[in-house]
């Protein structure tokens, strides 16, 4: 932090460091031999988009690289607060590909000049007694958060508490439970 900073009281945020979504597959492995949590082989990334053309092409050259793997193909939505989301699907087996997809729409937005667009990613899970998990990567922070929802507007605080704990070890976890935000309606999600 340089001395005009430090005085006017400024910090400058974290770095996200997008490398950490490569600890996902650790992660998903603990959750189910600790949790009984499964991968459901969906993932999404969540951004405000941007207008104009660059950000345009950047969006579908993403999208036509990812479809053109001959898997299931990305869609994309627009949540009602205005955020776009880019779901990807796998294998529920194959969380590794799954976070390089992410890790790809996240990177060449990233190259593109639209870093600051960038909101979250997520991986979902389902526990054993069928309920949604997510593990929520806030792109600003370069931290992780479990978010499991148990209806519109509820989540289930024990159950992210005790994700916290199992996966303490793998990610690197927002330790701010503030910033542990809601991804109501986010898609592949329950």
């Amino acid at each position: 932090m340089g001395f005009w900073s430090s005085i006017m009281g400024r910090s400058k945020p974290p770095a996200a460091d997008l490398d950490a979504l490569f600890a996902v597959p650790n992660a998903a492995l603990t959750l189910e031999a600790g949790g009984g949590f499964l991968p459901t082989g969906s993932g999404a990334v969540c951004y405000r988009a941007s207008e104009g053309a660059a950000f345009g092409t950047t969006q579908s050259d993403v999208v036509e690289l990812l479809d053109a793997d001959g898997g299931p193909k990305v869609e994309r939505s627009e949540d009602s607060y205005g955020f776009t989301w880019l779901l990807c699907q796998q294998r529920p087996d194959d969380v590794s590909g799954l976070v390089t997809d992410l890790h790809a729409i996240n990177t060449s937005l990233q190259d593109n000049g639209f870093g600051t667009a960038l909101l979250c990613s997520l991986v979902n899970f389902t526990g054993a007694d069928g309920k949604p998990l997510a593990l929520v990567y806030l792109y600003k922070q370069g931290t992780f958060y479990p978010f499991a929802p148990l209806g519109p507007n509820k989540r289930d605080n024990s159950v992210e508490l005790q994700v916290r704990g199992l996966i303490e070890n793998d990610v690197p976890l927002e330790k701010d439970l503030q910033r542990w935000l809601g991804v109501w309606g986010a898609p592949g999600l329950g």
